[in-house]
């Protein structure tokens, strides 16, 4: 639905609104046109049922909105006196309906000075449960999200078992924007392996069901900050379909909603407007290797020859920090992925080895697998490029050797039509031989390089997917060893120097204030 259109929707509602409540507007001692006005009507209807002015401003918060109107709803009725059970569940079921038949049907009266207490228990476990959700609702959308690192695309600089804060507010928190869903849940429902959301996926773009018409238009408040070049960030994946989360394939049918597709977390390499390449595994922006924060660690796979002796495999994870498996090849040689170079040149002096050779996948072959994902391209995830990233407001020349790096972009992410006849370009049904972009693009890419679906695979990330930036690491828990990686516990995500967890003056202030709180209570009784 476009922003037109929603604008349409809202006047409607508030007409609804009127329709439904002027009369009891009336009885409660204002004016019928005071249930008319937009805003004005919410923050009347909240001295009405002597509730706080700021609950309006959650009226306006998209899906904290979907359940503040429940709670709404329910107030104005027991503002009239219809408290029951059944006036409760009436006007739930109803979806607020029941209010018109309160208000054109039954003589009420206002309650002006009624107790907001819950008359039973039940009833106060349901409000403090119903707000406790519509606070959480809120943080977890608008400024902070857990989220846990399932892959080892990161290693180390995250490492798989660690439990995140990501920031929604330092790059512009992203209002939501499918509504029939399930509130803090992303995907699918805990335990019951279903969408946690209504939305046609089977179809394509041209025939779209009517469920999707109440998708909310893409909006973002404004951030702290913006992405910074080799920033560790979390995203929708770009080219995430219901099905098939190996399928990078640019013209599928499955769709999923851009707030609901699968997070990731990756490093940004690339930022807008950049020129990047890859020669050798190693990434170029605008011609040149730029520094890496002092956290990354990046890595590769290598070949390693022995003398004919078997390596010791506790001892080479230890000493040289491999988390990842390695193998013996039927040469006698090993297979070693998730090693730095630091720490391959450690291993190059082991007495034992021979030599240590870094894998490098050569361009030159057909690899369809690989951005643009064409059946001639030519590049490789170590040999990339070069390529422009796309800056909102730019514009590129397109051409049929461009148009597959830009392919996507125009059709899927910036939702227009695009075809070729006999040699020509034509977007939205006009020849076109250029195109200005909409809004900005990063490169993302993992630390693990060769063990890391990034953007070498299915190319540039929009703006309107990124979700946040991670900040902290609150808990780290090794699935293998089956302990608490306590090094890492409350330690930021960025930051200079070595990482440092600051878990033991956490424990000490928290002791602090156990002491002083037992403290302050014995001189009260005293």
């Amino acid at each position: 639905m476009t922003l037109t259109g929603w604008f349409l929707f809202f006047l409607i509602l508030q007409l609804i609104h009127f329709a439904g409540t002027w009369k009891l507007y009336q009885k409660a001692g204002r004016k019928a046109w005071e249930a008319l006005v937009p805003v004005y009507n919410a923050l009347v209807l909240m001295k009405i049922i002597n509730r706080p002015w700021w609950w309006a401003v959650l009226l306006f918060i998209p899906i904290v909105n979907l359940m503040m109107l429940l709670v709404i709803w329910v107030e104005t009725a027991r503002s009239f006196g219809k408290n029951s059970t059944s006036d409760t569940w009436l006007t739930v079921l109803t979806l607020g309906f029941y209010i018109y038949y309160i208000n054109y049907a039954l003589d009420v009266k206002y309650i002006e000075n009624r107790s907001l207490h819950p008359k039973t228990a039940s009833g106060g476990w349901v409000n403090s449960l119903l707000f406790a959700i519509i606070a959480a609702t809120l943080v977890h959308t608008y400024f902070m999200q857990p989220y846990i690192i399932p892959s080892s695309s990161l290693e180390k600089s995250l490492l798989v078992g660690d439990f995140l804060f990501v920031s929604k507010f330092h790059y512009g928190a992203r209002a939501p924007m499918t509504t029939i869903a399930a509130p803090m849940v992303h995907d699918s429902l805990p335990g019951l392996g279903i969408k946690s959301y209504v939305f046609n996926d089977n179809i394509s773009k041209k025939h779209t069901s009517w469920l999707n018409k109440f998708q909310l238009p893409y909006f973002r408040l404004p951030g702290l900050q913006k992405i910074k070049r080799n920033e560790i960030v979390v995203f929708g994946q770009p080219a995430d379909t219901l099905r098939d989360m190996n399928d990078f394939h640019p013209d599928r049918n499955y769709y999923k909603p851009v707030d609901k597709k699968t997070n990731l977390v990756k490093r940004c390499v690339g930022i807008p407007g950049d020129s990047l390449e890859i020669r050798d595994g190693y990434v170029y922006i605008n011609g040149k290797r730029p520094q890496l924060p002092d956290r990354a660690e990046i890595q590769y796979s290598y070949i390693v020859k022995t003398n004919g002796s078997e390596l010791n495999r506790p001892y080479m994870y230890q000493r040289f920090d491999v988390t990842d498996p390695f193998g013996r090849m039927q040469d006698g040689s090993y297979h070693f992925t998730a090693l730095t170079e630091e720490n391959a040149a450690r291993l190059a002096k082991t007495p034992n080895v021979v030599s240590v050779e870094r894998i490098i996948e050569p361009a030159g072959s057909p690899n369809p697998r690989i951005f643009p994902n064409t059946r001639n391209n030519t590049w490789s995830g170590d040999n990339f490029g070069p390529i422009y990233i796309p800056e909102k407001g730019k514009t590129v020349p397109l051409t049929p050797q461009t148009l597959p790096l830009y392919k996507r972009i125009i059709r899927e992410y910036e939702n227009n039509t695009l075809e070729t006849k006999e040699g020509q370009i034509l977007i939205n049904g006009k020849q076109a031989d250029s195109y200005t972009f909409k809004q900005d693009y990063y490169w993302m890419m993992g630390d693990n390089r060769d063990n890391s679906i990034d953007s070498r695979y299915w190319g540039y990330v929009p703006y309107n997917h990124v979700v946040g930036k991670p900040v902290l690491i609150w808990m780290s828990w090794d699935k293998e060893s089956k302990r608490i990686r306590w090094d890492r516990v409350l330690s930021t995500v960025h930051g200079t120097g070595k990482r440092v967890s600051y878990f033991p003056h956490f424990a000490i202030v928290l002791a602090g204030w156990f002491v002083y709180s037992y403290i302050r209570k014995r001189k009260k009784k005293k």
